[in-house]
């Protein structure tokens, strides 16, 4: 019986008392709480709340009658177009486009050396436009019969 008494008894490493770490104690503040006296606030002030609402009164008005222009003048446009499925089109095929090309910039944007190449070109190619068309008078007035001209051609305007 003795051997069952034994066998029964539980081992050594669980009858020792286990340290548990404390938690942390959080520390008080030792500077003195001050009363505040209550402030005047920009919303109790009945001059700068009068111009809050004037500026979004003003602003609400001009932009609702904008926006009413834009979208009658979207509407016709919209009506004007004969083939509206090829606008469709052209709208996804652009979508997709600008899809591609930032996935591509991506790729090219992880290649380790790549990037600081292509804004060498960039800068080098900047310095050749404002010298090119920016520096002399000439040169400007060239580059503005250059966008009128483009203007014209994409508005159709032949005036």
């Amino acid at each position: 019986m003795a051997g069952m008494v034994a066998a029964a008894a539980p081992p050594a490493s669980l009858c020792r008392p286990i340290a548990v770490p404390r938690a942390p104690m959080r520390r008080r503040r030792l500077t003195p709480r001050v009363k505040t006296t209550p402030s005047l606030r920009c919303e109790d002030s009945p001059k700068i709340a009068q111009l809050q609402v004037q500026a979004m009164r003003s602003s609400e008005e001009s932009s609702s009658d904008e926006d009413d222009e834009i979208l009658s003048e979207l509407k016709e446009k919209w009506d004007a177009i004969e083939n509206k499925s090829s606008v469709l089109y052209y709208g996804g095929g652009a979508i997709i486009a600008v899809w591609l090309s930032s996935i591509v910039v991506k790729a090219v944007d992880s290649v380790p050396v790549l990037p600081n190449i292509l804004e060498l070109v960039g800068l080098g190619y900047s310095g050749w436009f404002v010298y090119r068309y920016l520096l002399f008078k000439e040169n400007r007035e060239e580059l503005a019969n250059g966008f009128d001209a483009l203007k014209k051609r994409i508005t159709g305007n032949e005036e």
